[in-house]
């Protein structure tokens, strides 16, 4: 499968929702803050754009930007990002952005457990974890091998993606033209049922669906079907043995 989608943040100021959503867009990915020292760090548009797709009906998930440089501030960044996002229902990933230039020369291994503690926090909160990365960063800057377990969207602007490990999503132009969005926008590709996976697996503040508990009959009612039954046999009997008796009398 594939779904049309895009992501947000304040640049691209006020959105028309109504319009994304009948210009055929079928989810979005919403910044929802960056970094971890204080409320100023929530997206200014985050609130708005959310109450946006949710009127829309656009299925949308979160994602938070990073600047830590060691798993102790990811972690940082990890709870106030689940603060942040708190009460919310998302049918999409919640994702962590990491690509920031101030972070490129941390080294494969410290960039790697940056990832990982971001990760790993959010997912024992119960929400779909999502690790947003570029195809440098990819191959160059991080080692996958220790993020296998989690979910990734490839940032590739290309007409096609190169990488050909596992991704959920691609993001393949910063220039995207969207009705209802004044600005250039992210364009992007889902390749899951993700709303299907996450309210299945009861993540993302949804419960797991849960069959409904098979109810039998009761002693008194088990009776009554039997006593029922029962009759119906004696009846079929009767009639039998009647027909029978007067096949018997023809012949003898």
């Amino acid at each position: 499968m594939e779904v049309k989608g895009i992501d947000v943040s304040y640049a691209q100021g006020v959105i028309d929702w109504k319009k994304v959503k009948a210009s055929g867009i079928g989810f979005a990915i919403i910044r929802a803050c960056f970094g971890w020292d204080n409320d100023k760090q929530i997206d200014r548009y985050f609130k708005q754009n959310v109450a946006g797709a949710q009127a829309a009906g656009v299925p949308f998930g979160l994602y938070h930007y990073s600047y830590a440089t060691t798993p102790e501030e990811a972690v940082k960044e990890a709870k106030f990002f689940l603060r942040v996002i708190a009460g919310l229902k998302p049918t999409y990933p919640v994702v962590f952005d990491l690509e920031d230039p101030s972070q490129q020369k941390l080294g494969k291994a410290n960039l790697t457990a940056i990832a990982k503690a971001f990760l790993s926090t959010v997912q024992e909160a119960g929400y779909y974890a999502m690790l947003y990365t570029n195809l440098d960063w990819i191959r160059n800057r991080l080692d996958m091998s220790q993020l296998s377990s989690y979910d990734i969207w490839l940032a590739q602007w290309s007409s096609k993606p190169s990488y050909t490990g596992h991704f959920g999503m691609w993001q393949y132009t910063s220039s995207g033209s969207v009705s209802g969005i004044g600005t250039r926008v992210d364009m992007d590709i889902a390749y899951q049922d993700y709303s299907g996976i996450i309210k299945g697996a009861g993540l993302n503040g949804w419960k797991a669906e849960e069959e409904p508990p098979i109810v039998g009959p009761t002693v008194d009612e088990k009776y009554e079907i039997l006593s029922k039954e029962y009759d119906k046999l004696a009846e079929k009997y009767e009639r039998l043995k009647k027909e029978l008796g007067g096949v018997l009398e023809r012949y003898l």
